[in-house]
């Protein structure tokens, strides 16, 4: 039988107790809920990085905490269904989350991020964690990702962005087909205005549909592929850290 994912909300404090004596590492799902077109649901983000979470929890024995189902997304602010938090929230939240993880006996936290505006609150909670807590904490968002979309996906980023495009869209089709509209996918690569990323124009002011890029060249193979790639080096990086950050110290 397949080694299934520990999963936080399902076991009792005995359960986790035991979990972390086997492997002391806690996985946090970082997503958003916000607009990824017309044939996308607004929980892509989370859909993703839960999937990561899980398959990374069942290759090394970590166990996955409850999902951050909001995430800073300031730019859709006013498609219905969008929830934004404040971004120095997010990042307050992380650092919670460590902080209690470290409590009972946590070695290592791991963040796995399937939402693009999650990573600077990332990347500065785990800075300042550095300097509050011994427990090291590691985040993750698609390693190789540019690498991937040129080896697997046949359409180009728009500036470098991905965001309900092929990318997002083959993976949802791999992690949860039944979720995409494929006969509402459309191709959209909005200007740039000379303003874009130097004023307060955001993606929301520039999409008609809220693809950026073409989801009509997503398939469920592609996402497969993508998500092997992805899902390797997560893998390898978390056993990496573990023997780096936890083994040695």
């Amino acid at each position: 039988m397949e080694n299934q994912p520990k999963l936080m909300i399902n076991m009792t404090r005995d359960e986790v107790k035991k979990g972390l004596a086997e492997f002391p590492v806690v996985i946090l799902p970082l997503g958003a809920t916000e607009q990824h077109g017309h044939h996308l649901p607004l929980g892509v983000d989370i859909y993703l990085s839960e999937y990561f979470s899980k398959e990374v929890a069942k290759a090394t024995g970590a166990l996955v905490a409850p999902t951050l189902p909001f995430g800073y997304s300031w730019v859709w602010r006013d498609i219905p269904g969008t929830i934004s938090l404040q971004q120095d929230l997010v990042e307050a939240v992380i650092k919670d989350v460590a902080h209690s993880v470290s409590r009972y006996g946590g070695k290592m936290l791991v963040l796995i991020n399937g939402h693009d505006s999650n990573n600077s609150s990332m990347k500065y909670a785990v800075r300042e964690l550095d300097e509050e807590l011994d427990m090291p904490v590691i985040y993750l968002f698609y390693p190789r990702l540019s690498e991937v979309i040129k080896e697997v996906c046949e359409s180009p980023t728009w500036n470098g962005m991905i965001h309900a495009c092929e990318f997002e869209t083959s993976l949802m089709l791999h992690v949860n087909e039944a979720l995409v509209d494929m006969n509402k996918t459309v191709e959209e690569y909005p200007e740039t205005p000379n303003l874009y990323g130097a004023s307060t124009i955001s993606l929301g002011d520039l999409s008609k549909s809220g693809v950026f890029g073409d989801s009509t060249l997503a398939t469920k193979d592609k996402g497969k592929k993508m998500a092997e790639i992805f899902t390797d080096k997560m893998i390898k990086l978390v056993n990496e850290g573990y023997k780096e950050f936890v083994i040695r110290q």
